[in-house]
């Protein structure tokens, strides 16, 4: 028997092995807790509209400095656990860009929001809204871990 076939045999056996086990640890952990129904995981989080501000009239190597250190706060509030989702429009309108933050209240997000050198110079404005959703995928509850 040529020894790549042989090869391709063993990693097939140790993938049953592996799916077999990992099915059973699944249905242990199934029955050590119960269902958790969708819309019982549902909890607040806050949406923010970031708009353009009143004051756009930077040059352009301050405008390139306030957007690096915009990119800095969004990276440290992100590796914080408060910002779970960011990302700009991609149509130059005077919405510019979404936040999601995981906050308790609105004053929180607020305060963080004024840590953000883009609204500080006023190169940004926003809107805070209550917004829920299922804690699940980037919504998932704590820290993200960095490689």
């Amino acid at each position: 028997m040529p020894k790549a076939i042989k090869v391709l045999m063993i990693a097939v056996m140790c993938l049953g092995v592996y799916s077999s086990t990992s099915a059973q640890q699944q249905n242990k952990a199934d029955t050590l807790k119960p269902k958790q129904r969708l819309e019982d995981q549902i909890k607040q989080y806050w949406f923010v509209m970031l708009m353009t501000g009143k004051n756009r009239t930077h040059d352009s190597a301050t405008a390139a400095k306030i957007q690096e250190g915009h990119m800095a706060n969004i990276n440290r509030l992100y590796y914080e656990g408060k910002l779970k989702v960011a990302g700009p429009f991609g149509d130059n309108g005077n919405w510019r860009g979404i936040f999601i933050f995981d906050c308790n209240t609105k004053e929180e997000v607020e305060n963080l929001l004024n840590t953000d050198p883009a609204i500080a110079s006023g190169r940004l404005a926003y809107e805070v809204h209550p917004w829920w959703t299922a804690s699940m995928g980037s919504f998932a509850p704590g820290k993200p871990h960095k490689d």
